[in-house]
């Protein structure tokens, strides 16, 4: 059945449905979280261009304060959630670090479809909900691991977040590992005792993958029965019985991802995402069983220990790869709030509350101190500019009453024009002349000395070196804000930067995404330290000027007073 719908009917429609648009796209979970972190995995030719659908992946998320409010959040983290890009399916995740204090944390998530060639591989992180509990905690998010540790425990013990390694075995923590803790070995091994899920049949598949940031050119980076992986002169081996493969030379104190690939006949070194060598195995490739052994004569770091019984692709393993570096190529994360107000893309007031969210406490200090000597120089250089408006409407108005009066004892003083210097001269000369009983009400023909004269120009001048003082007083904040404006800024800066750096490499997170915020953050300090200096920069020389003026018309006027004086019948 047609059912026809009139044109009108038809615009309308499109209209509603394009105001719909922008809430559709800003569709939230639950309304009762005010906030979530977006994180983008863009598999693109822009990003990390991938060109097969990978299922399973299992991606650390770095939350810091570019992307996540740690003050609207509860200070244990108990209110995260992970949803998928649809914004319906939650998904499992663990906490493998959340520190509220340096606003940094690290979650685990298994990423249920990643396609090739998109940039819309999208998960958020949900927080800011007061009533919210925790979530099941200590759960294996990544089903395809059969081992997996992330050596982040703070008591010394490398548990295995699958359970199979048991009991966990003692290490040298490493606050700062790649993705949050990692192990230092100086030569020891780390041992975990043989399971029966932990290895693999003859010719079965297995994958073994770490982190090393190796302090020496040589050592065991894994070994279980046949299988070893090893540095040999700087360079990387992998072993399994008689088959050997060696990789590219690994440079020392550099992060690098290895990973062991026995399956389909073939032994494969990947270094980095890169296969950098392989060779067949032979028909009768021995088992791999036994102890798990991790840094024998090793010295340095290692992080991500993971294992997993099915195959990956190469695709997979770069994915991957990228991901646990925080490769900003591939991943990008913005923060929204509740009422759709997105901090990504292009909007002013989205990229200023970014800042202001990144900014550190010793940059809110010294912006608090910016904002009050802003407000100071603000009123100076408004108080100042009216003061110097009415004094020169008042200096020209005495200076008319004064070149009017034939009798230079007759003209108007401050009565008329309170606010002009000249006037309170005059009227200082006045009362020095009144003094030597010179003018109205004084016997007539009294004559005024050459000594009296200066002793009355000394008098006005002392009163006209008070009026500059009065005309400069307070300019000296200007100055203030002038000089020290950019250098408190640049303090905040300089601070800001360290304690950036210091929580990146806490975080071990070199990814963009979060160096940025902060760095950023820290320049608004020198931003607000010019603010306040150029301001009031350009006032000072305004009333500078203004001021040097009235003070040259002051010395006239003193110099044209006791001119008439001298000239006058009073003087003869």
């Amino acid at each position: 059945m047609f059912i026809c719908i009139p044109a009108k009917s038809r615009a309308w429609a499109l209209v509603l449905f394009v105001g719909l648009l922008p809430s559709l796209a800003q569709a939230w979970w639950n309304e009762d979280f005010q906030q979530r972190t977006r994180i983008v995995f863009n598999t693109s030719a822009a990003g990390l261009e991938t060109r097969e659908s990978l299922t399973g992946v299992t991606v650390p998320l770095r939350l810091h304060s570019g992307n996540f409010d740690f003050l609207g959040a509860k200070p244990d983290g108990s209110d995260l959630r992970v949803v998928a890009g649809d914004d319906k399916t939650p998904l499992r995740f663990s906490i493998e670090r959340f520190d509220g204090a340096n606003e940094l944390a690290v979650l685990w998530v298994q990423l249920p479809a990643v396609a090739p060639g998109s940039d819309k591989n999208v998960v958020h992180v949900y927080a800011g909900n007061p009533q919210a509990v925790a979530e099941p905690a200590g759960s294996n998010v990544d089903a395809g691991a059969v081992v997996d540790v992330r050596f982040s425990d703070k008591d010394g013990l490398a548990r295995d977040a699958a359970g199979q390694l048991a009991p966990p075995a003692p290490f040298t923590a490493e606050p700062n590992g790649l993705i949050a803790g990692g192990a230092r070995l100086a030569g020891t091994a780390v041992r975990w005792a043989a399971t029966e899920r932990v290895g693999a049949a003859a010719g079965g598949a297995y994958v073994v993958s770490l982190w090393a940031k190796p302090d020496t050119a040589a050592g065991t980076l894994f070994q279980q029965g046949p299988l070893a992986l090893r540095l040999d002169a700087g360079k990387v081996v992998l072993s399994l019985g008689p088959t050997t493969v060696a990789g590219g030379t690994l440079p020392a104190q550099a992060w690098a991802r290895l990973t062991a690939v026995v399956g389909a006949g073939k032994l494969q070194l990947i270094v980095d995402g890169v296969v950098a060598g392989q060779a067949d195995l032979p028909a009768a490739a021995p088992a791999i069983a036994g102890e798990v052994e991790m840094g024998a004569g090793f010295a340095g770091l290692i992080d991500a220990l993971q294992i997993a019984t099915t195959a990956r692709s190469a695709d997979w393993l770069r994915f991957e790869r990228a991901a646990q570096a925080g490769d900003a190529k591939l991943v990008a994360s913005t923060t929204q709030t509740k009422d759709g107000a997105a901090a990504e893309g292009g909007g002013d007031a989205g990229y200023l509350g970014i800042l202001f969210r990144s900014l550190t406490l010793d940059a809110i200090i010294v912006m608090v101190i910016l904002g009050v000597m802003f407000v100071i120089a603000t009123w100076v250089m408004v108080d100042k500019t009216l003061m110097v408006r009415r004094v020169a409407r008042d200096n020209d108005g005495f200076m008319a009453s004064f070149r009017a009066a034939r009798d230079v004892m007759q003209a108007e003083g401050t009565a008329r024009h309170p606010h002009s210097p000249l006037a309170r001269l005059y009227d200082a000369g006045v009362r020095e002349l009144g003094k030597r009983q010179i003018g109205a009400g004084h016997p007539q023909g009294r004559v005024l000395s050459g000594a009296s004269l200066n002793a009355v120009k000394a008098a006005v001048d002392a009163d006209m070196v008070r009026e500059n003082h009065k005309l400069n007083d307070w300019m000296v904040l200007l100055t203030i804000a002038i000089s020290g404006g950019p250098f408190l800024g640049l303090l905040g800066t300089v601070v800001g930067v360290m304690i950036t750096f210091a929580a990146i490499a806490a975080a071990g997170d070199v990814n963009v995404n979060a160096i940025a915020p902060g760095i950023a953050a820290a320049l608004l300090a020198t931003v607000a330290g010019l603010g306040v200096a150029i301001p009031a920069l350009f006032g000072y020389n305004y009333l500078a000027s203004r001021i040097k003026t009235l003070s040259a018309d002051m010395q006239a006027f003193v110099d044209e007073f006791v001119t008439r004086v001298a000239e006058g019948e009073l003087a003869r």
